[in-house]
Protein backbone atom coordinates (compact mmCIF):
# COMPACT_ATOMS: atom_id res chain seq x y z
CA UNK A 1 0.00 0.00 0.00
CA UNK A 2 2.94 2.34 0.32
CA UNK A 3 2.54 5.37 -1.89
CA UNK A 4 -1.14 4.71 -2.57
CA UNK A 5 -4.19 6.56 -1.22
CA UNK A 6 -6.84 4.81 0.82
CA UNK A 7 -10.16 6.54 1.26
CA UNK A 8 -12.92 5.02 3.36
CA UNK A 9 -15.95 7.25 3.68
CA UNK A 10 -19.09 7.33 5.78
CA UNK A 11 -22.52 7.88 4.24
CA UNK A 12 -23.07 11.32 5.73
CA UNK A 13 -19.89 12.75 4.28
CA UNK A 14 -17.85 12.65 7.48
CA UNK A 15 -14.37 11.35 6.90
CA UNK A 16 -13.60 7.99 8.47
CA UNK A 17 -10.08 7.76 7.14
CA UNK A 18 -9.68 10.69 4.83
CA UNK A 19 -6.23 10.01 3.47
CA UNK A 20 -3.30 7.73 4.06
CA UNK A 21 -0.35 8.53 1.86
CA UNK A 22 3.06 6.93 2.08
CA UNK A 23 2.04 5.42 5.39
CA UNK A 24 1.13 8.76 7.00
CA UNK A 25 -2.47 9.35 8.15
CA UNK A 26 -3.73 12.86 7.45
CA UNK A 27 -6.88 14.73 8.46
CA UNK A 28 -8.38 11.90 10.51
CA UNK A 29 -11.72 12.86 12.09
CA UNK A 30 -12.86 9.57 13.58
CA UNK A 31 -12.53 5.87 12.95
CA UNK A 32 -15.62 3.80 12.27
CA UNK A 33 -15.87 0.08 11.98
CA UNK A 34 -15.58 -0.92 8.33
CA UNK A 35 -17.14 -4.23 7.45
CA UNK A 36 -14.39 -5.38 5.10
CA UNK A 37 -11.45 -4.31 2.99
CA UNK A 38 -10.89 -5.97 -0.34
CA UNK A 39 -7.50 -5.82 -2.02
CA UNK A 40 -7.63 -5.90 -5.80
CA UNK A 41 -4.96 -6.17 -8.45
CA UNK A 42 -2.05 -3.74 -8.54
CA UNK A 43 -2.12 -3.03 -4.80
CA UNK A 44 -5.28 -0.91 -4.94
CA UNK A 45 -7.98 -1.12 -2.30
CA UNK A 46 -11.74 -0.90 -2.25
CA UNK A 47 -13.81 -0.70 0.90
CA UNK A 48 -17.33 -1.57 1.90
CA UNK A 49 -18.26 1.29 4.23
CA UNK A 50 -21.44 -0.27 5.57
CA UNK A 51 -20.96 -0.01 9.31
CA UNK A 52 -22.34 2.62 11.65
CA UNK A 53 -20.11 5.18 13.45
CA UNK A 54 -18.75 3.90 16.75
CA UNK A 55 -21.13 5.96 18.88
CA UNK A 56 -24.14 4.42 17.16
CA UNK A 57 -26.09 1.57 18.73
CA UNK A 58 -26.75 0.08 15.32
CA UNK A 59 -24.39 -2.59 14.10
CA UNK A 60 -25.09 -1.99 10.43
CA UNK A 61 -26.71 0.67 8.28
CA UNK A 62 -30.11 -0.08 6.73
CA UNK A 63 -29.64 -1.53 3.24
CA UNK A 64 -30.78 1.64 1.46
CA UNK A 65 -28.03 3.66 3.20
CA UNK A 66 -25.14 1.40 2.25
CA UNK A 67 -22.70 2.10 -0.51
CA UNK A 68 -19.61 0.58 -2.02
CA UNK A 69 -16.60 2.91 -1.87
CA UNK A 70 -13.89 2.40 -4.49
CA UNK A 71 -10.38 3.84 -4.43
CA UNK A 72 -9.95 6.77 -6.79
CA UNK A 73 -6.42 5.76 -7.73
CA UNK A 74 -7.36 2.52 -9.48
CA UNK A 75 -6.99 2.56 -13.26
CA UNK A 76 -10.25 2.35 -15.24
CA UNK A 77 -10.04 -1.36 -16.01
CA UNK A 78 -10.09 -2.27 -12.31
CA UNK A 79 -12.50 0.32 -10.94
CA UNK A 80 -14.55 -2.28 -9.07
CA UNK A 81 -18.12 -0.99 -9.30
CA UNK A 82 -20.72 -3.43 -7.98
CA UNK A 83 -24.09 -4.20 -9.56
CA UNK A 84 -27.19 -3.83 -7.42
CA UNK A 85 -25.48 -1.34 -5.08
CA UNK A 86 -24.77 2.36 -4.83
CA UNK A 87 -21.06 2.82 -5.51
CA UNK A 88 -18.86 5.79 -4.71
CA UNK A 89 -15.47 6.76 -6.11
CA UNK A 90 -13.46 9.96 -6.30
CA UNK A 91 -12.84 11.33 -9.79
CA UNK A 92 -9.55 13.18 -10.31
CA UNK A 93 -8.90 13.15 -14.06
CA UNK A 94 -9.91 16.70 -14.87
CA UNK A 95 -8.64 20.23 -14.16
CA UNK A 96 -11.11 20.99 -11.38
CA UNK A 97 -11.28 19.78 -7.75
CA UNK A 98 -11.55 16.08 -6.96
CA UNK A 99 -15.18 15.01 -7.29
CA UNK A 100 -17.01 12.28 -5.41
CA UNK A 101 -19.08 10.33 -7.94
CA UNK A 102 -21.98 8.07 -6.97
CA UNK A 103 -23.04 5.29 -9.36
CA UNK A 104 -25.91 2.82 -9.35
CA UNK A 105 -25.53 -0.25 -11.56
CA UNK A 106 -28.70 -2.30 -12.11
CA UNK A 107 -28.45 -5.97 -11.28
CA UNK A 108 -29.09 -8.86 -13.65
CA UNK A 109 -28.67 -7.07 -16.99
CA UNK A 110 -26.01 -6.64 -19.66
CA UNK A 111 -24.28 -3.46 -18.45
CA UNK A 112 -22.45 -3.04 -21.75
CA UNK A 113 -25.79 -2.18 -23.38
CA UNK A 114 -27.50 -0.34 -20.52
CA UNK A 115 -28.36 3.35 -21.09
CA UNK A 116 -26.29 5.78 -19.02
CA UNK A 117 -28.04 8.60 -17.18
CA UNK A 118 -26.31 11.44 -15.34
CA UNK A 119 -28.37 12.56 -12.35
CA UNK A 120 -27.69 16.09 -11.11
CA UNK A 121 -28.49 16.74 -7.45
CA UNK A 122 -30.28 19.74 -5.99
CA UNK A 123 -29.15 22.75 -4.01
CA UNK A 124 -28.53 20.73 -0.83
CA UNK A 125 -25.73 18.93 -2.70
CA UNK A 126 -27.00 15.50 -1.59
CA UNK A 127 -26.52 13.09 -4.50
CA UNK A 128 -26.68 10.00 -2.30
CA UNK A 129 -30.26 10.83 -1.25
CA UNK A 130 -31.21 11.60 -4.84
CA UNK A 131 -29.64 8.37 -6.02
CA UNK A 132 -31.49 6.32 -3.39
CA UNK A 133 -34.69 7.76 -4.85
CA UNK A 134 -33.53 6.75 -8.32
CA UNK A 135 -32.51 3.23 -7.33
CA UNK A 136 -35.88 1.53 -7.87
CA UNK A 137 -36.74 3.22 -11.22
CA UNK A 138 -33.14 2.65 -12.41
CA UNK A 139 -33.36 -1.07 -11.63
CA UNK A 140 -36.81 -1.37 -13.18
CA UNK A 141 -35.75 0.39 -16.39
CA UNK A 142 -32.22 -1.02 -16.59
CA UNK A 143 -30.37 2.29 -16.25
CA UNK A 144 -26.83 3.03 -15.12
CA UNK A 145 -27.18 6.21 -13.04
CA UNK A 146 -24.15 8.44 -12.42
CA UNK A 147 -24.34 11.25 -9.87
CA UNK A 148 -21.38 13.65 -9.50
CA UNK A 149 -21.22 15.58 -6.23
CA UNK A 150 -20.50 19.32 -6.51
CA UNK A 151 -19.87 20.53 -2.97
CA UNK A 152 -20.62 24.00 -1.66
CA UNK A 153 -16.97 24.30 -0.68
CA UNK A 154 -15.59 23.77 -4.17
CA UNK A 155 -18.56 25.06 -6.20
CA UNK A 156 -20.13 27.73 -4.00
CA UNK A 157 -23.59 29.20 -4.44
CA UNK A 158 -25.59 29.11 -7.65
CA UNK A 159 -22.68 30.42 -9.74
CA UNK A 160 -20.51 27.44 -8.83
CA UNK A 161 -23.09 24.72 -9.50
CA UNK A 162 -26.44 25.75 -11.02
CA UNK A 163 -24.75 28.06 -13.52
CA UNK A 164 -21.90 25.68 -14.29
CA UNK A 165 -19.01 27.56 -12.63
CA UNK A 166 -18.65 29.53 -15.88
CA UNK A 167 -18.33 32.78 -13.93
CA UNK A 168 -16.86 33.39 -10.48
CA UNK A 169 -20.02 35.32 -9.71
CA UNK A 170 -23.33 35.11 -11.51
CA UNK A 171 -22.52 37.90 -13.94
CA UNK A 172 -18.77 38.51 -13.86
CA UNK A 173 -15.34 36.88 -13.86
CA UNK A 174 -15.54 34.30 -16.64
CA UNK A 175 -13.40 31.28 -15.77
CA UNK A 176 -11.35 28.88 -17.84
CA UNK A 177 -13.60 26.26 -19.42
CA UNK A 178 -11.49 23.42 -18.05
CA UNK A 179 -12.77 24.11 -14.49
CA UNK A 180 -16.44 24.66 -15.31
CA UNK A 181 -18.61 22.15 -13.48
CA UNK A 182 -20.08 21.45 -16.92
CA UNK A 183 -16.64 20.24 -18.03
CA UNK A 184 -16.55 17.32 -15.57
CA UNK A 185 -19.46 15.42 -17.09
CA UNK A 186 -17.96 13.96 -20.25
CA UNK A 187 -14.70 12.69 -18.69
CA UNK A 188 -16.72 11.06 -15.88
CA UNK A 189 -18.82 9.37 -18.57
CA UNK A 190 -15.64 8.01 -20.16
CA UNK A 191 -14.39 6.76 -16.77
CA UNK A 192 -17.61 4.89 -15.94
CA UNK A 193 -17.88 3.57 -19.49
CA UNK A 194 -14.44 2.00 -19.23
CA UNK A 195 -15.18 0.56 -15.81
CA UNK A 196 -18.34 -1.29 -16.86
CA UNK A 197 -17.37 -2.05 -20.46
CA UNK A 198 -20.20 0.06 -21.81
CA UNK A 199 -20.78 0.26 -25.54
CA UNK A 200 -22.78 3.47 -25.17
CA UNK A 201 -21.49 6.50 -27.07
CA UNK A 202 -24.08 8.90 -25.61
CA UNK A 203 -25.70 9.57 -22.27
CA UNK A 204 -28.83 11.29 -21.01
CA UNK A 205 -28.70 13.92 -18.28
CA UNK A 206 -31.41 14.55 -15.68
CA UNK A 207 -31.59 17.17 -12.97
CA UNK A 208 -34.18 18.16 -10.40
CA UNK A 209 -34.52 21.66 -8.92
CA UNK A 210 -30.99 23.17 -8.91
CA UNK A 211 -29.94 20.12 -10.92
CA UNK A 212 -32.49 21.08 -13.58
CA UNK A 213 -30.89 24.51 -13.72
CA UNK A 214 -27.54 22.82 -14.33
CA UNK A 215 -29.03 20.67 -17.10
CA UNK A 216 -30.72 23.40 -19.12
CA UNK A 217 -27.59 25.57 -19.03
CA UNK A 218 -25.36 22.62 -19.91
CA UNK A 219 -27.50 22.52 -23.05
CA UNK A 220 -26.24 25.99 -24.04
CA UNK A 221 -22.61 25.78 -22.96
CA UNK A 222 -21.69 22.28 -24.20
CA UNK A 223 -23.25 22.04 -27.67
CA UNK A 224 -20.96 19.20 -28.74
CA UNK A 225 -21.52 17.00 -25.69
CA UNK A 226 -22.68 13.48 -26.65
CA UNK A 227 -26.07 13.89 -24.96
CA UNK A 228 -29.01 11.83 -26.14
CA UNK A 229 -31.61 13.61 -24.02
CA UNK A 230 -31.74 16.49 -21.52
CA UNK A 231 -34.34 16.14 -18.74
CA UNK A 232 -34.93 19.21 -16.57
CA UNK A 233 -37.39 18.64 -13.71
CA UNK A 234 -38.91 21.45 -11.65
CA UNK A 235 -36.23 24.12 -12.07
CA UNK A 236 -36.77 27.18 -9.90
CA UNK A 237 -35.82 29.68 -12.62
CA UNK A 238 -34.27 29.66 -16.07
CA UNK A 239 -31.77 31.24 -18.40
CA UNK A 240 -34.18 31.94 -21.24
CA UNK A 241 -33.02 31.81 -24.87
CA UNK A 242 -33.34 35.59 -25.06
CA UNK A 243 -30.34 37.40 -26.53
CA UNK A 244 -31.65 40.76 -25.28
CA UNK A 245 -32.07 39.86 -21.59
CA UNK A 246 -28.96 40.04 -19.41
CA UNK A 247 -27.41 36.80 -18.12
CA UNK A 248 -28.18 34.78 -16.03
CA UNK A 249 -31.89 35.31 -16.82
CA UNK A 250 -31.16 35.63 -20.54
CA UNK A 251 -28.18 35.18 -22.83
CA UNK A 252 -26.87 38.75 -23.17
CA UNK A 253 -23.30 38.62 -21.87
CA UNK A 254 -23.40 34.83 -21.44
CA UNK A 255 -20.88 34.11 -24.20
CA UNK A 256 -23.37 31.95 -26.12
CA UNK A 257 -23.17 32.47 -29.88
CA UNK A 258 -26.19 32.46 -32.16
CA UNK A 259 -25.07 29.11 -33.57
CA UNK A 260 -24.88 27.64 -30.06
CA UNK A 261 -28.37 28.94 -29.33
CA UNK A 262 -29.76 27.46 -32.53
CA UNK A 263 -28.19 24.11 -31.67
CA UNK A 264 -29.77 24.21 -28.20
CA UNK A 265 -33.26 24.87 -29.58
CA UNK A 266 -33.02 21.78 -31.80
CA UNK A 267 -31.80 19.37 -29.07
CA UNK A 268 -33.90 16.63 -27.46
CA UNK A 269 -35.09 18.33 -24.28
CA UNK A 270 -37.77 17.13 -21.88
CA UNK A 271 -39.11 19.68 -19.39
CA UNK A 272 -40.64 17.59 -16.63
CA UNK A 273 -43.03 19.66 -14.52
CA UNK A 274 -45.04 18.67 -11.46
CA UNK A 275 -48.35 20.49 -11.63
CA UNK A 276 -48.43 20.81 -7.83
CA UNK A 277 -45.03 22.53 -7.74
CA UNK A 278 -46.99 25.74 -7.67
CA UNK A 279 -46.21 27.27 -4.29
CA UNK A 280 -45.34 30.96 -4.83
CA UNK A 281 -43.98 31.11 -1.27
CA UNK A 282 -41.74 28.02 -1.36
CA UNK A 283 -38.73 28.65 0.87
CA UNK A 284 -36.13 28.05 -1.85
CA UNK A 285 -37.94 29.79 -4.73
CA UNK A 286 -36.00 32.73 -6.17
CA UNK A 287 -38.08 35.91 -6.07
CA UNK A 288 -35.88 38.47 -7.83
CA UNK A 289 -37.77 40.77 -10.23
CA UNK A 290 -36.22 38.94 -13.19
CA UNK A 291 -37.27 35.54 -11.86
CA UNK A 292 -40.80 36.75 -11.08
CA UNK A 293 -41.14 37.82 -14.73
CA UNK A 294 -40.88 34.12 -15.59
CA UNK A 295 -43.90 33.26 -13.45
CA UNK A 296 -45.07 33.12 -9.82
CA UNK A 297 -43.89 29.55 -9.16
CA UNK A 298 -41.89 26.66 -10.66
CA UNK A 299 -44.72 25.12 -12.65
CA UNK A 300 -45.57 28.41 -14.36
CA UNK A 301 -41.90 29.20 -15.00
CA UNK A 302 -41.33 25.85 -16.71
CA UNK A 303 -44.28 26.37 -19.05
CA UNK A 304 -43.09 29.91 -19.76
CA UNK A 305 -39.56 28.70 -20.55
CA UNK A 306 -40.88 26.15 -23.05
CA UNK A 307 -43.12 28.71 -24.73
CA UNK A 308 -40.28 31.23 -25.01
CA UNK A 309 -38.07 28.57 -26.58
CA UNK A 310 -40.78 27.69 -29.10
CA UNK A 311 -41.14 31.34 -30.10
CA UNK A 312 -37.38 31.61 -30.59
CA UNK A 313 -37.25 28.45 -32.71
CA UNK A 314 -40.09 29.79 -34.86
CA UNK A 315 -38.20 33.08 -35.24
CA UNK A 316 -35.19 31.15 -36.59
CA UNK A 317 -37.44 28.79 -38.62
CA UNK A 318 -35.84 25.83 -36.81
CA UNK A 319 -37.24 22.45 -35.80
CA UNK A 320 -38.00 22.76 -32.09
CA UNK A 321 -36.76 19.80 -30.06
CA UNK A 322 -38.12 20.68 -26.62
CA UNK A 323 -41.25 19.17 -25.13
CA UNK A 324 -43.15 19.39 -21.85
CA UNK A 325 -44.45 16.51 -19.76
CA UNK A 326 -46.72 17.49 -16.87
CA UNK A 327 -46.68 15.06 -13.95
CA UNK A 328 -50.10 15.21 -12.24
CA UNK A 329 -50.28 15.54 -8.49
CA UNK A 330 -46.54 15.98 -7.95
CA UNK A 331 -44.98 18.96 -6.15
CA UNK A 332 -41.25 19.54 -5.54
CA UNK A 333 -40.19 15.89 -5.27
CA UNK A 334 -37.14 14.35 -6.92
CA UNK A 335 -38.30 10.83 -6.05
CA UNK A 336 -41.64 11.17 -7.80
CA UNK A 337 -40.13 12.96 -10.78
CA UNK A 338 -37.55 10.17 -11.08
CA UNK A 339 -40.35 7.64 -11.55
CA UNK A 340 -41.82 9.82 -14.29
CA UNK A 341 -38.47 10.41 -15.99
CA UNK A 342 -37.00 6.89 -16.00
CA UNK A 343 -39.19 5.33 -18.72
CA UNK A 344 -38.18 8.06 -21.19
CA UNK A 345 -34.45 7.23 -20.92
CA UNK A 346 -33.16 4.91 -23.62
Amino acid sequence: MAGHDLQVLSFRGLEVINLIKNGMPMNIRYLAVVSSLVFISGGYVSAFANAAPPDSKATERPAEYRFHSVTSTAPPEILALKSGEINRFVFTKWAGPDLPVWVYLPDGIDLSRAPVLFMMHGNKRDPHRYLREWREPAQKNGLIVVAPEFSQRDFPKSAGYNLGNVFRKETEGRQDESIWSFSAIEPIFDRVKQAVGSQQTQYSIYGHSAGAQFVHRYLYYKPDAPVKQYIAANAGWYTRPDVAEVYPYGLAGAGISEEMLKAALSKNVLLLLGDKDNDPNHKSLRRSPEAMKQGPHRFARGLSYHEFGKQKADEYALPFGWRVKVVPGVAHSNGLMARAAAPSVN
